[in-house]
């Protein structure tokens, strides 16, 4: 059979590899997909840089929309980024009835329901493996290999550039900026790294995720999401002491309610396996009433562990190129007119355990006050830590454990706290996961 034209849109770190990957496997591929699989057209600004990294026979333009409009490309492979462009560019594919094939979450998580439409009306595939936890295969874990199971939760670490940071801090005992700056100069981090280090990155890919899981519609705007820029080493090392480790989370969870969708710095007992993913690594735990629980690991970013993702979507579509819209495996996983209403619960209605670090004055009766404030509030606490003050200090950290409550009454308690004078600095809230 005639091989598949492939059109990338782009050809930078993941569109380079993406090509590299093809060429190199192209006979396993063929093996796999059951015809080939070429990139015949690329477009790229910097067309000088493109033609060097491609063989002779791609054609190489500047103008994304002359690989649409190539009757040849069944498939473009969108590797711009962003919400613009690359918005207008993947409906008019869609439009032209070629299929997609994207890594970008942020257009996905913000008009994946538009997308995803329009793709459906126009009987063509869009394959985003790619989007989430780069090289390991989450999406097709979710979609196909859990069918059978009511997924309760899922837990990831989806943004290596955080969890770098993190490992850092934790295994170095150095301040965030510090680490930060060191990240960038390794290149874990960007020059901007607003997107990953406030947690918005892993808001993202969390909302695919939790679609796919709970057959719901993306809704990012609903996500709570926090990032670790207020991390402080203190918080880091104190946590060791109790046993967790702090891991930035995208958390989506089925309660009776709603569904949870937050991102934010996380304590995680050091005893499971997810509390010990370091570096860049990335990870999701995903909870299944069958299966139980499943553990996915590796590369969430890079060149070619990313391209592995985005070849397994084209091998897919391939696979499927001329099979019945309806036979297709849904792009949110459930059937289009099957997606439920459910709603994304606000924080505010999220029920957890919390780590509290509070700066307070060494006086007789300051642990008294607090607690009775927790108390009357109904939150119970698991443990208490007191820093022993050095010789001629006048304050002392009080760190606190609670069981499981409300945000909305623990956000009364830290604000009835906050305003005793014995308590000197600004509190530091943060929520634990047990993950059991």
């Amino acid at each position: 059979m005639k091989p598949i034209q492939v059109g990338l849109l782009g050809i930078g770190t993941v569109g380079s590899g993406t090509y590299n990957v093809l060429t190199r496997n192209q006979q396993e591929i063929r093996r796999r997909a059951g015809r080939g699989i070429e990139i015949a057209m690329v477009a790229d600004l910097d067309t000088a840089r493109a033609k060097s990294l491609v063989g002779e026979g791609v054609e190489v333009v500047a103008d994304a929309r002359a690989v649409i409009a190539n009757p040849a490309i069944d498939i473009v492979v969108e590797l711009i980024g962003g919400y613009g462009i690359a918005k207008a560019l993947v409906l008019e594919a869609i439009a032209a009835g070629k299929h997609v094939v994207t890594a970008n979450k942020a257009l996905l998580a913000v008009h994946g329901t538009e997308i995803f439409e329009a793709a459906r009306a126009k009987g063509v595939m869009v394959g985003f493996e790619a989007a989430v936890a780069g090289g390991i295969p989450i999406i097709k874990a979710l979609r196909e290999g859990l069918t059978a199971n009511r997924i309760e939760w899922i837990a990831g670490i989806i943004n290596g550039t955080t969890n770098f940071i993190l490992s850092e801090m934790r295994s170095k005992g150095l301040d965030f900026a510090t680490v930060l700056a060191e990240a960038q100069r390794l290149g874990y981090a960007e020059a901007d790294p607003t997107f990953d280090i406030e947690g918005v990155d892993a808001a993202h890919k969390a909302t695919l995720m939790s679609a796919i899981a709970f057959g719901v519609p993306v809704q990012f705007d609903k996500a709570h999401v926090e990032g670790i820029t207020k991390l402080q080493a203190a918080d880091i090392r104190y946590a060791e002491q109790l046993g967790y480790r702090i891991k930035l989370l995208g958390i989506a969870r089925r309660q009776e309610g709603g569904i949870e969708l937050r991102v934010h710095p996380t304590l995680v007992p050091a005893k499971r396996l997810i509390a010990n993913v370091e570096g860049a690594m990335n990870a999701v735990v995903v909870q299944g009433d069958a299966v139980g629980t499943t553990l996915y690991y590796g590369k969430g970013a890079g060149s070619e562990p990313t391209a592995s993702a985005v070849v397994a979507d084209l091998v897919d579509i391939t696979r499927l190129h001329t099979a019945d819209p309806d036979h297709r495996v849904p792009h949110l996983a459930f059937q289009p007119d099957a997606l439920a209403d459910t709603p994304i619960l606000p924080i505010e209605q999220v029920r957890t355990s919390f780590y509290l670090r509070l700066v307070v004055a060494d006086e007789a009766g300051v642990l008294s006050r607090i607690t009775t404030i927790l108390a009357d509030l109904g939150i119970s606490i698991d443990a208490v830590l007191q820093r022993e003050s050095a010789e001629g200090e006048q304050q002392t950290d009080l760190i606190i454990l609670t069981h499981e409550t409300i945000e909305g009454r623990m956000r009364d308690a830290l604000a009835k706290m906050q305003a005793l004078p014995t308590v000197l600095a600004p509190i530091v809230s943060l929520r634990k996961e047990e993950l059991a």
